[in-house]
Formats: C-alpha cells, sequence, structure tokens
C-alpha cells in the first residue's frame, strides 16, 4: 500500500528554545521536538512543519515573530540555497556559544561524564575567506532560484558553476560570490565558468554523466600560492588548451594550473593521473616552522589559521620536552606528526590512505625530518606488538581519527599499551566522547578545548587531554 503524503501545517507563535544537530535550531510541538532550518534560538515564529518521523518533526521558518537577539542579517545572497554556512543568520559569539554547549552535551550525555575541565573555545580570528580549498560542480541544469520560464532560457542560461543544492545531488546552484575563500578564488570561478560558455563546451550532466566541462578546485596557501585543478570528461586538446591559456593570462597569481581527465561516472579523482598546464604540481604551505607541500590530491586541513591554534593545543597538551616517544594515528599527511616532531625524540605515524603516507615521508623529507617514521595500513592491524617492538612504547598518542572515532580494537590495544598521556583530536565531539568514555578505567580526562575551524556552520573541532591514572 502506498504511504500517504505528509500533510504539512503551520504552528504560530512557538518559541526557538536551543541549537540542535546538523545546524538545525530546537522548537516543541506538546511533547514533541521540532528541527527548524535557519532559525535561532531565541526567536519567536510561525513555522511550518514540513516531514515527520516518530520521535522528531522538521519544520521552516514561516514568518519571524520577534527576532532573538542573537539573530544577524546574513551577507551572502545565496543563504539558505547553498547550504554550506547554515549560521550566517547567528552572531559569531553565539554560534561560539553552541558549539561549546555541543561538546559538554556530548560529553554529558553520550560519555557520561558530570563534570570536566572546559577550556572556553577558540574562536577563529577570520570568519570570512578562510578557507584554503574550494571544489566547485558544473551543470547543464542549474538550480533556478526565482520562478521562470525554463521553456524560454537558452541553453547557455541554464549552465552553472557552483555547489550542489543539500540533499539533491543532481541541483548545482550557480555561484555569484562565495565568501569562504579570499579573492582571486570568485573571479577564477567566474572566469572558468564564463568563458566555457561563451565556447560552446557542454557542462556535466548528473543522469546522463555527459558534459565536457565538470568540476574545478581551487586551493590556496598562506605562503600567496594558489592552485586552480580544471576536470574535464575528455582529453580533448582543442578545447582545454585554450580555456587553460586564458586562466594563466588572466590570473598571474595561480603558480600551479592543472588538469584531470575524469570520464568516469564518480567526480573523485584520487585515481586519476594530474596533468600541469603551467607552474608547479603543488603548492607549498607552512605551519609554524614546519612546510608541506600540498598536491591536487593532498588532504590538508582547510582553515590554515585556525590549524596552527588546533595543533598547538595537541602540542600543548602532549606536554613534549624532547624526550617523548610519540605516536600519531590516523596521521594523514603527517600534519601534527611533522609539527610536533621538534619537540619529541621519535614521532610513529600511522594511516590508511598509502598516497597520504607518500606525502607524509615526502614532506618529513622537505624538512630534513630524521626523527619520524610513517606506515601505511588499518590502524587496527597496524598498530600491533611488532610495531611497538620495533620502535618502542609510546609516551604519547596523539589520535585524530574520523568523524566515525576510533575502532574498539584501537582503544583496546591503547589500553593495553598506556601510554602516559593521550590527546585526542575530533571533528565529532559525539564519537570522541563515547571513545573516551570506553577508556576512562584507566584514563582521566583533565582538560577540554574546543576549536572552532568552520565559522557560520555548526562544525566543531575538540581536544581532549587523556592520563593515566595514578593508580593505574
Amino acid at each position: 500500500m502506498r504511504k500517504s503524503k505528509f500533510k504539512q501545517y503551520v504552528l504560530t507563535n512557538i518559541p526557538i528554545t536551543n541549537a540542535g544537530s546538523e545546524g538545525k535550531s530546537i522548537a516543541r510541538q506538546d511533547e514533541k521536538v521540532v528541527l527548524v532550518d535557519y532559525a535561532v534560538p531565541g526567536d519567536i515564529v510561525d513555522l511550518r512543519v514540513i516531514s515527520s518521523r516518530k520521535k522528531v518533526n522538521f519544520g521552516k521558518v514561516e514568518k519571524i515573530i520577534t527576532s532573538s537577539p542573537d539573530r544577524v542579517e546574513p551577507f551572502c545572497s545565496h543563504f539558505g540555497i547553498c547550504g554550506g554556512c547554515k549560521w550566517q543568520q547567528m552572531s559569531y559569539t553565539a554560534q561560539l556559544r553552541y558549539k561549546n554547549q555541543q561538546v559538554l552535551d556530548a560529553f554529558e550525555r553520550i560519555g557520561k561524564f558530570p563534570f570536566l575541565p572546559f577550556l572556553p573555545i577558540l574562536g577563529s580570528a577570520k570568519t570570512q575567506g578562510y578557507r584554503n580549498k574550494l571544489e566547485y560542480s558544473f551543470t547543464d541544469r542549474k538550480w533556478l532560484t526565482e520562478v521562470s520560464d525554463k521553456e524560454q532560457m537558452t541553453e547557455s542560461e541554464h549552465k552553472g558553476l557552483g555547489f550542489h543544492v543539500p540533499g539533491r545531488f543532481d541541483k548545482v546552484l550557480d555561484i555569484e560570490h562565495c565568501y569562504h575563500q579570499p579573492d582571486p578564488s570568485n573571479q577564477i570561478r567566474l572566469a572558468v565558468r564564463d568563458f566555457a560558455i561563451k565556447a560552446g563546451h557542454t557542462f556535466h550532466n548528473a543522469h546522463s554523466q555527459d558534459g565536457f566541462m565538470r568540476n574545478i578546485i581551487i586551493r590556496n596557501a598562506s605562503t600567496g600560492e594558489w592552485m586552480v585543478v580544471v576536470v574535464f570528461k575528455e582529453n580533448d586538446q582543442e578545447k582545454i588548451q585554450p580555456l587553460m591559456l586564458h586562466l594563466q593570462q588572466q590570473f598571474p597569481q595561480i603558480t600551479s594550473l592543472l588538469y584531470v581527465i575524469n570520464g568516469k561516472m564518480n567526480d573523485t579523482i584520487h585515481d586519476l593521473p594530474v596533468h600541469v598546464f603551467a607552474g608547479k604540481d603543488h603548492l607549498v604551505e607552512r605551519l609554524g616552522n614546519t612546510q608541506f607541500h600540498i598536491g591536487a590530491k593532498s588532504f590538508f586541513q582547510t582553515n590554515t589559521d585556525q590549524t596552527i591554534n588546533l595543533y598547538n593545543v595537541a602540542r600543548d597538551f602532549a606536554g613534549l620536552t624532547g624526550s617523548e616517544n610519540v605516536y600519531d594515528l590516523y596521521t594523514g599527511v603527517g600534519t601534527i606528526a611533522l609539527y610536533v616532531a621538534e619537540k619529541a625524540k621519535q614521532v610513529v605515524g600511522i594511516e590508511y590512505v598509502e598516497q597520504a603516507i607518500v606525502d607524509a615521508k615526502h614532506n618529513a623529507n622537505l624538512n630534513q625530518n630524521t626523527n619520524t617514521h610513517f606506515y601505511a595500513g588499518d590502524m587496527k592491524d597496524m598498530l600491533n606488538d611488532e610495531l611497538i617492538a620495533k620502535h618502542g612504547k609510546p609516551d604519547v598518542v596523539i589520535t585524530d581519527p574520523p568523524r566515525a572515532g576510533m575502532d574498539e580494537k584501537v582503544i583496546q590495544k591503547l589500553m593495553e599499551v598506556a601510554p602516559q598521556k593521550i590527546v585526542y583530536v575530533s571533528c565529532n565531539p559525539a564519537t570522541q566522547a563515547r571513545d573516551i568514555a570506553l577508556m576512562q578505567e584507566l584514563y582521566e580526562v583533565t582538560k577540554v578545548q574546543p576549536v572552532d575551524m568552520f565559522p557560520h556552520t555548526h562544525h566543531v573541532e575538540n581536544v581532549a587531554l587523556l592520563e593515566l591514572r595514578v593508580s593505574s
């Protein structure tokens, strides 16, 4: 039997009481929670309930009756459609307050920690132009934000270059200006889009997987270097060369002008060769005294300035004096490992992605670093007795796992090895609290430091220091 369509309805004069998950805010309808997009705690609104699940309803603001003191005017014309900055309507002070609360709630609710020594959240000095990487998608059917007669639109008018609309893999919002990255990022994106339209190049179609223009990646470094990677479907040099030459001539700031041919059914380029049209195949970035080569496929934290603050917290929590044996789990391209290496006797980095370890070893050589060792493989398999026998028991473990947190076998091994300190860096306080709760028999949480890496979003990083209990 076909499920009946949900009948929407409006609730009037509803107070927004708190910030919820995934950037939504919380209201209540009798005993049921309503998660509301783009509301601010303290607002009183009329809201439209648009869908329902067993324990929660979902709604959107129909009308603001009374604005919260924390409500501000969004600065981006794409706000509310793009989905990239769900908290632009909230003052930055309030954003930090709710992110801090998000971490506290995770440790109290999931970790069952009644009291922890929380340090005030570290805000980002830059709240605009703080990202060093953006990726845009081409589309031959851009998302229309206004009522238009589609039949009267030309083929060119349907083309766009921007971000995927939340929940719609096949829809792309054409972006005129993005505040995430400093100039000339916007000018580069618009130049590529306009040149491709004028040249008559076909744009990607998500359903048929056709279209010559697929993606563009723009990266920049604090050293002033810029990288542009244009992704084409076919190796048609008669089309590629003029476009790339146009970029080279218009933007002398670009130090790495690259392209990729991707004829696959997905957008990932990690298994594809990168071609250098002009300049170098990498950017040079610096974090303190350490420099890194960043290629088109390299992972690197996207807020460079705040990354330094995050890593300083991790290094300070580790309390390194130069005599410690440090293990860096989920090391990626070795950024944390290399950043703390000058204050450690030895650092052993482990990472699942083989190419990341290739990059880590390259960056170690770049910095003439001789006290780091890097290994690729599944963490639960690599963190074993053989590795520990080879490099010695760790005094300090720094772990920065993906959002899913650490595998239970990894946690069990850490408990068995029992380093004096574990510095747990996380992009997901919920899984972090869960993992730490599994270790509290041996470890006491002595410091917790939230760090805001992504202003105007609900995401928050957190660093926790675990110290071996005296009785252990």
